[in-house]
């Protein structure tokens, strides 16, 4: 867009042919009119790009905590920061010896459980010989069936309770769920670990951090425009001079409210072949949700521009708008009046913004007032709107 500058004198004599003949040539109009100034811009076409930004934390797509199911000391670790690891493989060892210890009073309790089981079955065959014979009653009978089935009840619970001790055993070693890289160790050899009230952590391994994600907050007034799919720059601050790309995959309805700020999570896709990027680096992310191309475009200061006091209008400026409209004015021909004309605004970078309705290419729309109470005035400089001629 081409910002050209009005400005204006007093005046206090006649000017000299050769300032006259210089204005000409510098391509310099002049208006003899008593009033403000006006800096304007040409109402021209372009393409803008609208952009969300926020911040957001860089993390593996898929990252597993592994940790134990068991308490103990902690006799064997395998593997260390940054180590690769393949799903099953053994990463650390808790030290057995209660488990041991109690897989073998496992076993010693279902083989005594299995003993008693053996003994009310002969129990309960003697008693079938007898109570015909009238050596025993029907009571003895019946108590006889019913601690024959208590005893195997025993039995159950005590295959119940080795099952039990053996899986204890067996957690004592410690494998990786998923094939990828350990990106954290939490503990040392020899620490022991407590599993009573929570899990403890031991390793978090990345499955892939060649593909990674970023969680952005955005904004509940920018929200509505992000979309799947959507094109994302970021950078880092590990590598200021270079810009990344991504992909928005999921935008999360769930919202979260931060000193009544409320914003979304959304989840950007991001290729890393090279391992560049690390989990848990801040990236600076920049959503395109629109693009507009050979848009008719004005700058964002026109649209906020307030005419002074002593303005002179071709018409009055309407006293309300609709919650759509915005007004801005354009300067007539003379350098003299403006035009209040009620426009519907699309699309905007920060800079310009899209113009639906209400201009037309090649209108000088107002920026800013330059001066107030002079006598004649002059345009200088060149369409682009650059310096005035040297005098």
């Amino acid at each position: 867009m081409h910002m050209k500058h009005i400005r204006l004198q007093t005046g206090r004599g006649l000017l000299l042919p050769g300032l006259l003949a210089l204005l000409s040539l510098a391509g310099c109009g002049r208006s003899a009119h008593k009033g403000p100034a006006y800096e304007y811009a040409t109402v021209s076409r372009g393409n803008i790009l609208q952009h969300v930004t926020a911040s957001g934390s860089l993390s593996a797509v898929v990252s597993v905590d592994v940790g134990s199911q068991v308490s103990g000391k902690v006799t064997h670790l395998y593997v260390d920061f940054n180590s690769p690891v393949h799903k099953g493989q053994l990463v650390a060892e808790i030290d057995p010896t209660v488990y041991e210890a109690q897989l073998q009073q496992a076993q010693g309790d279902l083989a005594s459980a299995r003993a008693d089981v053996t003994l009310k079955h002969q129990n309960l065959e003697r008693k079938k010989v007898l109570v015909p014979l009238k050596a025993a009653s029907q009571l003895d009978l019946d108590q006889a069936v019913a601690e024959l089935a208590q005893s195997e009840a025993t039995v159950t619970i005590k295959e119940a309770a080795l099952h039990s001790s053996e899986a204890n055993l067996g957690y004592c070693k410690i494998t990786a769920p998923v094939d990828g890289i350990v990106i954290s160790r939490k503990v040392d050899e020899g620490q022991t670990v407590i599993a009573a009230m929570s899990t403890p952590v031991l390793f978090t391994v990345a499955q892939d951090i060649t593909k990674m994600n970023i969680t952005a907050d955005i904004s509940e007034a920018d929200i509505g425009q992000v979309k799947s799919e959507q094109d994302v720059d970021f950078g880092v601050d590990a590598f200021p001079n270079e810009v990344f790309h991504g992909k928005v995959s999921q935008v999360r309805k769930s919202p979260t409210t931060t000193q009544n700020v409320v914003t979304y999570q959304t989840i950007i896709a991001v290729a890393n072949p090279e391992q560049k990027l690390f989990p848990g680096m801040t990236a600076d992310v920049s959503i395109l949700v629109l693009q507009r191309d050979n848009a008719l475009k004005v700058p964002n200061a026109s649209l906020r521009y307030s005419p002074p006091d002593n303005a002179k209008f071709t018409t009055t400026p309407p006293k309300k708008l609709e919650r759509t409209e915005q007004l801005a004015y354009v300067l007539q021909s003379d350098d003299a009046a403006l035009a209040p004309k009620i426009v519907h605004t699309g699309a905007t970078d920060g800079v310009s913004t899209e113009i639906l309705n209400g201009l037309a290419q090649g209108d000088r729309v107002v920026t800013a007032t330059l001066a107030t109470g002079v006598s004649t005035g002059f345009q200088l400089g060149p369409p682009s709107g650059g310096p005035p001629p040297q005098m």
